[in-house]
């Protein structure tokens, strides 16, 4: 009974956070179905405690992202990369698309796919407004690129690290496994996407925006931002080739770029601070106590032994189809707790590389589906309802399950075509 309250109740805080009932926002679901489970004694406090202690390195991690993306919206930065892309366009939604898609793939692969949706999404949504072009197709090209480019580099997803325990493949072994997979997956993200939103991008009455805007003189402040984002992607790199956890040397990034800019402007940090979607932490908390929770009735034992017989059997069938379960159920639970229980798994079952391999591009990929995917896709909606803008469940849905599935089979095939 025990066990099937436990499923009740984060089946039921899954539904919530998808749905948002009253209206109410996806952290306050999250965190209640944890407290709910400590109240009626499914979870023990010490457990859940040890849970929430377990998410310490992605919160510093995206502390510092958020720290990043709001000094720099403070600072123009944002409107500024806005007008360099939007005269590089030339009057061509489809070259602005296009444009995104590349800026897209960079930030995701050099600084992780969070910050594609925390600071490169209000950038997009800023060119898409002075282009006078629908906003849409641009920034569902941030949503897609930042999971479909996210197993580029070990650094290029917090799931990663997750998935692997902290335990990181070589930078050559990953680009061995993951090069090919990656090119497949991007490729057929951009296609299909472009394929799903050509009314918006190549119709009489959409395929041209603006072909050249006012110029923006980058502040001092602002120049400091973008000195901080890049010196954080080079960090990054730095700290992931020693295998070193990302999350502090990110957070301290953030405020170090902060405070420059507070300082050489005589600025309180008051306001950056206040802007910040604070809500983002406790929602992550609550997605690892649930995730714990699930672990205690079994059910990662239960996996660990499918796991291991599979990969017995036959490494690569089970590898394509672990892969594929895991990118669909990570729509069901979100990418970060499903690399959790994907993690414990392969711990007990210690399957062959291709398998791991097939359950990385899974939990990476799979989340292109629906926005309660990634944690990535959840920052990108709240980037765009603080522009005005908002997309639903089931509108990112109709798109998702046109662009996710050819993509998850292009990577899988091309990872299983390796060996």
């Amino acid at each position: 009974m025990a066990r099937l309250v436990i499923w009740l109740v984060c089946l039921a805080t899954t539904a919530a956070v998808i749905t948002r009932p009253f209206r109410l926002p996806e952290a306050i679901w999250a965190v209640a179905g944890a407290v709910l489970l400590v109240l009626i004694g499914l979870m023990p406090v010490g457990a859940a405690w040890q849970a929430v202690r377990e998410g310490t390195d992605v919160y510093l991690f995206l502390i510092g992202m958020m720290l990043l993306s709001e000094t720099a919206r403070a600072e123009g930065l944002f409107d500024w990369v806005a007008v360099q892309a939007v005269n590089r366009a030339k009057g061509s939604t489809s070259r602005l698309f296009a444009l995104v898609f590349g800026v897209g793939i960079v930030v995701t692969v050099f600084l992780s796919n969070d910050a594609t949706a925390v600071v490169l999404t209000p950038a997009v949504y800023a060119a898409a407004s002075k282009a006078k072009a629908k906003p849409l197709p641009m920034l569902f090209a941030c949503a897609m690129i930042a999971n479909a480019a996210s197993f580029v580099l070990p650094i290029s997803n917090p799931a990663n690290l997750v998935l692997y325990g902290g335990r990181m493949p070589s930078l050559g072994a990953w680009m061995a496994s993951f090069a090919l997979p990656s090119l497949a997956s991007i490729a057929v993200t951009f296609f299909v996407l472009r394929w799903v939103e050509r009314a918006q991008l190549t119709g009489p009455l959409t395929g041209t925006c603006e072909t050249a805007v006012e110029p923006v003189t980058l502040s001092r402040g602002g120049w400091f931002a973008l000195a901080g984002i890049v010196a954080t992607a080079l960090l990054l790199i730095a700290v992931s080739a020693f295998d070193g956890e990302l999350g502090l040397p990110t957070c301290l990034a953030g405020i170090a770029t902060m405070a420059a800019v507070c300082i050489t402007g005589r600025t309180s940090p008051r306001a950056t601070l206040a802007c910040i979607s604070w809500a983002v932490l406790p929602l992550v908390a609550g997605l690892f106590v649930l995730v714990e929770a699930l672990g205690r009735t079994g059910v990662i034992a239960v996996l660990a032994r499918w796991l291991a017989t599979g990969a017995a059997q036959s490494p690569t069938t089970t590898a394509g189809v672990a892969g594929t379960i895991l990118a669909f159920g990570s729509n069901l639970m979100n990418n970060l707790p499903a690399g959790l229980i994907a993690s414990t798994t392969i711990a007990q079952a210690h399957p062959p590389q291709i398998v791991t391999d097939g359950l990385l591009i899974g939990v990476d990929l799979g989340p292109n589906l629906s926005i309660t995917g990634s944690l990535a896709t959840i920052l990108w909606l709240t980037a765009i309802r603080r522009e005005g803008e908002d997309v639903g469940f089931w509108r990112f849905l109709k798109v998702g399950a046109l662009v996710m599935p050819p993509a998850l089979a292009a990577a899988l095939g091309a990872r299983l075509l390796i060996g």
